[in-house]
């Protein structure tokens, strides 16, 4: 989702009436604290997306409370913020607390936004996981606008590790974990050129205006189509399942007889799925995510297929890299969790 998998056990503030996909920047985000529990099995990340279901919404705290009562002996605080309550981030934070499980010495605190626009939020919980004492922070930033929080953090010695989405020029991020977000773009680009024909129509629903790693999606897209299609129309949609919808309708309107439609992440597409529906169109749909939606539809034949992430590694690596630069260790710059084409040959594989 950026700057591709996309809630926890701790203590959480969500605004489920946001939806999936909400866009209210006013929102706050809150943290909570989860004590790890001590070392048992090891319990395997997923490899792609699954579902998982965001815990209820609790009253607001100005201090974290602990969820989790097992394993109380944490020594070493790690921050790990997400953008907003969909199964992406459910899946990423579910495997940082796998991990987190096999690391008794650390305690994790998780904190969350309410939309994929949402950077108080997200500022907020930086803030407040600054006042904790973390030694690292690990966050999915919604924009370059979270950055002089973030500043804040490393000019104190904290360790900032960037999950799913970069922030282009930042030189204070020890690491970026994340999915190659411009060869997922090509690998869709390339996947539709070998489905359609030449002079088909193509339209593109953007993600989050000014959100590097989302515009790679599109740009990677372009580059792996090439020429001999024509692309009609190119719509924002800040990943939101309702805004793709309209999108969607706005384009068949104008153009009924559109051949594709490519979307930059998940919940857009599901809209445009529901649009197309409503239509009565046989325009074929593509999306990145792969989530556990899409991956139904792929498998019911009504998308084509999707670009999948996988969020488990992206939870599980981002909180390893966190560790590894608070203990002092190499750490490298770009850690790459992978891309794969899901379509219904394969969606067994993801969940389908």
């Amino acid at each position: 989702m950026t700057l591709r998998r996309y809630l926890f056990a701790p203590l959480l503030v969500l605004t489920l009436g946001a939806g999936a996909a909400a866009c209210s920047s006013s929102s706050k985000a809150s943290t909570t604290t989860a004590a790890p529990a001590p070392a048992a099995t090891t319990a395997a990340a997923p490899a792609a997306t699954t579902a998982a279901t965001p815990t209820t919404a609790a009253p607001a705290a100005t201090t974290a409370a602990p969820a989790d009562t097992a394993g109380s002996g944490g020594t070493t605080k790690i921050g790990f913020i997400t953008k907003f309550p969909v199964d992406f981030y459910s899946t990423m934070v579910d495997a940082a607390k796998t991990w987190n499980k096999d690391h008794g010495d650390v305690e994790i605190i998780f904190g969350q936004g309410t939309s994929g626009t949402d950077d108080e939020g997200e500022i907020n919980a930086i803030e407040s996981m600054i006042t904790q004492g973390v030694k690292a922070i690990v966050i999915t930033p919604t924009s370059p606008n979270v950055q002089d929080a973030l500043q804040k953090a490393v000019d104190g010695g904290i360790k900032v590790i960037l999950v799913d989405n970069d922030i282009p020029g930042w030189a204070g991020k020890t690491a970026l974990v994340a999915t190659d977000n411009l060869a997922g773009g090509v690998l869709a680009g390339k996947y539709v050129a070998g489905q359609l024909k030449a002079g088909d129509t193509v339209a593109i629903l953007e993600g989050v205006a000014g959100a590097p790693s989302l515009q790679q999606r599109v740009d990677g897209f372009k580059q792996g189509l090439g020429n001999g299609f024509q692309i009609v129309a190119s719509l924002p949609t800040d990943c939101d399942q309702t805004k793709g919808h309209d999108a969607a309708q706005d384009i068949l309107t104008a153009h009924p007889d559109v051949t594709l439609i490519y979307g930059a992440c998940g919940p857009p597409i599901l809209g445009a799925l529901e649009s197309i529906k409503s239509a009565g169109k046989a325009t074929k749909a593509i999306g990145f995510d792969a989530g556990l939606d899409e991956v139904k539809a792929i498998v019911a034949g009504t998308e084509l297929g999707s670009v999948a992430q996988f969020p488990a590694k992206m939870g599980s690596m981002g909180a390893q890299a966190a560790l590894d630069a608070i203990s002092g260790k190499t750490v490298q710059a770009n850690i790459d969790t992978g891309t794969a084409m899901v379509t219904k040959d394969n969606a067994a594989d993801f969940g389908g």
